[in-house]
């Protein structure tokens, strides 16, 4: 039987980027994944009807991949990953031909609030200005590194002012840091989407830093050269090249245990491959409940991975055309610099249409619509034949429709064809551009990944305090679990969903030293950097 230091339960970004690491730490490494190409959500498609046009069904909008400091390590731009930054990164247009735009430089995004309000755009600088430092010191240290327990972190965080500051707005709810600190009510729509509703559920006190977080961060919208499917080459050029394994195509039939020690795994053909340690890039369903015996782990383990739970408001649909032309909006007649922005937003007029879309998911039908998309051939041609494009838009719409997911089965290509009328609406010569087009649902999504359960792309909510050392819960929050030789390394981990590969970074250093191997790259000393904040 094969022997490894390290097998990987899927082939998700941030298992591939912890595997990466530990095979540049000298360490034999295996990966396997059911579906057919690794990856996960990192998926570019080609057009199954008119090849050379490529879609992004379920990832596309990366934030700061670059700046990223596994993409340093890695070297992945010498595997030739390769990303855009458009200026304009973000556009919300508007029904009366006024859009609200967010740039990559600050000057021209508070101008474009001061249209609007020009109190919004004194309290942009000045969230942005007050948080920088609490950004750069105190949050992006703690996404790279393994969560610190709860109390000990908040005695950290008291000693210092920037650390106080955190602690007093983390206390709002995104909703309340909104309403409190901007008054536009167009304004606030805009905040709360562009920053909250995509990750967060806006009602949740202790996310109120959520919003000025991301208006200081650094980090901007990017978009993948090619396709997001090459962020995955490259990881994957990278493993190779170091020795790691890949198999794709493949169906987990357990966790081999031996003397109550994770030491391999049984594929459904039966072949066993043992290895060191097992490292779970899957849900904690999966992980816990599927692949391990009901007598082989504590009872109150099992209980706390079954009641794992996901977000309400993550599941997407996506509408994905092939275009004679690129979308026209109407808005840019008198706003020509919205042709080139990176993402738009469409059907969002005011704040109040928060509680209906909340309201509407809980009923388990569609809201107004609210959608975003880009068409990335404008930025990167080799993504549509000469003189073609592709775009998409996508829309957060509930998992199970009307109560049933099967729902979506007969509503799919329905509901797709009232979102590019909707689309239509704002850039009309869509009525003659759209050359082919096909929807995916939230329940395509977890057909194509289980592990997003509920078509959550998350990986699990933050409600239930499943944040940070106790994400995805209390014991198994540091990336190793209750059972000896298994670690946890996906997005069900700290620090949550998203393309940001800390989840995997993080666990890397974890594992690393747990063999026994030097720590090559340079991971942030947190408990230090809090203990010497300001």
């Amino acid at each position: 039987m094969p022997h490894y230091d390290a097998i990987f339960l899927g082939t998700g970004h941030n298992a591939l980027v912890a595997q990466a690491y530990l095979a540049r730490c000298g360490l034999r490494t295996l990966a396997l994944d059911r579906a057919s190409a690794p990856g996960g959500g990192l998926r570019t498609l080609e057009n199954p009807r008119l090849p050379g046009f490529t879609h992004h069904p379920h990832s596309f909008f990366h934030r700061a991949i670059t700046r990223m400091p596994w993409f340093r390590d890695l070297e992945l731009e010498r595997h030739g990953v390769r990303y855009l930054q458009p200026e304009l990164n973000v556009a919300m247009l508007l029904r009366d031909g006024r859009a609200l735009e967010w740039w990559t430089d600050l000057d021209r995004t508070a101008a474009s609030f001061a249209e609007f309000s020009p109190r919004d755009a004194n309290a942009l600088r000045r969230w942005t200005e007050e948080f920088r430092p609490i950004v750069e010191q105190i949050l992006i240290p703690e996404s790279q590194s393994p969560p610190l327990e709860p109390s000990h972190r908040r005695a950290l965080l008291e000693r210092s002012a920037l650390g106080r500051r955190l602690l007093e707005v983390s206390a709002l709810s995104p909703l309340e840091f909104v309403t409190r600190e901007f008054e536009h009510d167009a304004v606030r729509a805009g905040l709360l989407f562009f920053n909250g509703l995509r990750e967060v559920d806006l009602r949740l006190p202790g996310f109120g830093h959520a919003i000025p977080a991301l208006l200081a961060s650094p980090a901007k919208a990017q978009m993948c050269i090619g396709g997001s499917g090459n962020l995955a080459r490259g990881l994957v050029a990278d493993i190779a090249e170091h020795g790691g394994e890949i198999r794709c195509g493949v169906e987990l039939r357990r966790i081999v245990l031996r003397e109550g020690r994770a030491s391999g795994v049984e594929l459904a053909t039966g072949e066993i491959l043992t290895a060191a340690t097992v490292v779970s890039g899957l849900n904690p369903q999966q992980t816990f409940l599927d692949l391990l015996p009901v007598d082989s782990i504590p009872p109150e383990v099992r209980a706390s991975a079954g009641r794992f739970d996901y977000n309400l408001l993550a599941p997407l649909f996506a509408l994905n055309v092939a275009l004679a032309a690129p979308p026209r909006w109407s808005a840019a007649i008198h706003r020509p610099e919205l042709s080139h922005a990176l993402m738009t937003i469409v059907g969002l007029e005011r704040f109040g249409q928060f509680h209906d879309i909340v309201a509407a998911h809980e009923r388990g039908e569609i809201p107004a619509t609210v959608a975003w998309g880009a068409c990335p051939s404008i930025f990167d041609p080799s993504q549509a034949p000469p003189g073609k494009h592709t775009a998409f838009l996508w829309e957060k719409l509930p998992y199970a429709l009307r109560g049933d997911p099967r729902h979506w089965d007969t509503e799919r290509e329905i509901h797709g064809r009232r979102l590019l009328a909707h689309w239509t609406s704002f850039a009309p010569n869509l009525a003659s551009a759209v050359l082919d087009s096909f929807s995916c649902s939230p329940l395509d999504t977890e057909r194509a990944l289980p592990n997003m359960r509920g078509g959550d792309l998350l990986v699990g909510s933050f409600s239930q305090n499943q944040v940070g050392w106790n994400r995805p819960f209390a014991g198994a929050g540091n990336y190793r679990t209750p059972v000896p030789g298994l670690y946890l390394c996906g997005g069900s981990t700290h620090p949550g969903g998203n393309v940001t590969g800390f989840c995997g970074y993080n666990a890397a250093r974890v594992l690393a030293a747990d063999a026994g191997k030097k720590i090559w790259w340079h991971p942030p000393d947190l408990e230090s950097g809090l203990s010497a904040l300001p």
